[in-house]
C-alpha cells in the first residue's frame, strides 16, 4: 500500500481543456483513463491522486490546501486572487498553441468603438472581478455583471458589452460580435499550494511533472529523422540543410557510411526528405517523438 505521505493531489481541469490535458500527460508518460460517472480518472502512478474540476475552482482548492497543485489558467488563478506557487506556464489550449483571450466585445453595429465609450454602459462576463479591475485602471464606471453562460446571446438586446473568453476569435465573429480590446492573455499553469515545496518528496514530485510536461510540449510540432549517407557527402548535407547544422553523426561498420540523426519541425519534412535523397541519403526514417527535455 501507498505512503499516504506519498500522493500527490493534482487537481486537473475538466470541460473544454480535459480531452487536451489528458492528452498531454500520456504524452508526458502518464496513462490516465477517464470514466464518465466518476471525477477521479485513474492513472498508472500510484502516488498520483487526481480530482477533475471546474478550471474556475481549482487554484482555490490549491490555495486551500485541498490539492497540492493542479492545472489551470492564469486567468482563473487572477480571477479567484488565489495566492499559489507558480511552477510553469504550459503553453497549449483546446484546439491550439495560442493563449486563450479575455475579450472586451460589443455587436459589429454597436456604436461604441473603444472601452471609454462604456461609461455607464452594462457588461455581462463570467469574469467579473477580471473586468472590474480593468475598468477601475481605465478610469471608467460601467455595471458589471454575472454571467452563468451563453454571454454572447445577451448582446445588444440585455447588456451593452460582453467580456469572453476565446481562442481563435470564429465563434465571436459567427455571431456578429467585434472586439475593442483584449483584456488579458491566459496559457494554463502548473501551480502548486503555499509551502508544499517544503516537502521535499512532494517538490521533486512536482519538479518531475513539471519536466515530463515541458518535454512533451516542446516535442509537439517536431519529428526525428534517421538516414545513411555516403561520408563524403556530409558537408553538402549541412551546407543546404541548416536545420540539420548538429545532427548526431556516427560511423557505420562500412567506413564510407555514415548514420546521421536529428530532430526537425514536422511542418517542413516534405520539403526536406526530397534534398536529403538529392545528396544521397539513404534508409530515410520519420519517426514522432513524445518528449524533448532540454
Amino acid at each position: 500500500m501507498t505512503d499516504p505521505s506519498r500522493i500527490l493531489k493534482i487537481g486537473l481541469p475538466s470541460g473544454s481543456l480535459q480531452t487536451a490535458t489528458v492528452d498531454l500527460f500520456q504524452k508526458a508518460g502518464f496513462q490516465i483513463t477517464v470514466s464518465s460517472r466518476s471525477y477521479k480518472p485513474s492513472t498508472d502512478d500510484p502516488e498520483i491522486a487526481i480530482s477533475l474540476l471546474r478550471a474556475q475552482e481549482i487554484s482555490r482548492y490549491v490555495a486551500e490546501g485541498f490539492l497540492d497543485c493542479g492545472i489551470t489558467g492564469k486567468d482563473w488563478i487572477a480571477e479567484n486572487g488565489s495566492e499559489v506557487e507558480i511552477i510553469c506556464d504550459l503553453k497549449y489550449n483546446k484546439a491550439t498553441s495560442k493563449p486563450t483571450r479575455w475579450v472586451l466585445v460589443v455587436p459589429e453595429n454597436s456604436p461604441i468603438c473603444s472601452p471609454a465609450d462604456l461609461q455607464g454602459k452594462r457588461i455581462a462576463t463570467e469574469a467579473v472581478g477580471l473586468t472590474r479591475r480593468y475598468l477601475e485602471e481605465k478610469g471608467i464606471d460601467a455595471h458589471v455583471e454575472f454571467s452563468w453562460g451563453a454571454t454572447e446571446v445577451k448582446v445588444p438586446d440585455l447588456v451593452d458589452a460582453i467580456v469572453d473568453i476565446t481562442e481563435t476569435g470564429s465563434s465571436l465573429r459567427a455571431n456578429k460580435l467585434r472586439i475593442i480590446d483584449t483584456i488579458m492573455e491566459s496559457y494554463p499553469q502548473l501551480i502548486a499550494r503555499i509551502g508544499v515545496l517544503k516537502d521535499s518528496w512532494k517538490a521533486q514530485k512536482i519538479f518531475g511533472l513539471k519536466t515530463l510536461l515541458q518535454g512533451a510540449l516542446n516535442a509537439r510540432d517536431l519529428v526525428g529523422l534517421k538516414m545513411n549517407l555516403p561520408a563524403g557527402r556530409l558537408e553538402e548535407l549541412l551546407d543546404k540543410l541548416p536545420a540539420l547544422r548538429n545532427p548526431t553523426v556516427s560511423q557505420l561498420a562500412r567506413s564510407d557510411w555514415l548514420a546521421v540523426e536529428t530532430v526537425i519541425e514536422e511542418r517542413i519534412v516534405r520539403e526536406i526528405i526530397p534534398i536529403l535523397k538529392q545528396v544521397g541519403a539513404e534508409g530515410i526514417i520519420e519517426y514522432p517523438l513524445n518528449k524533448v527535455v532540454y
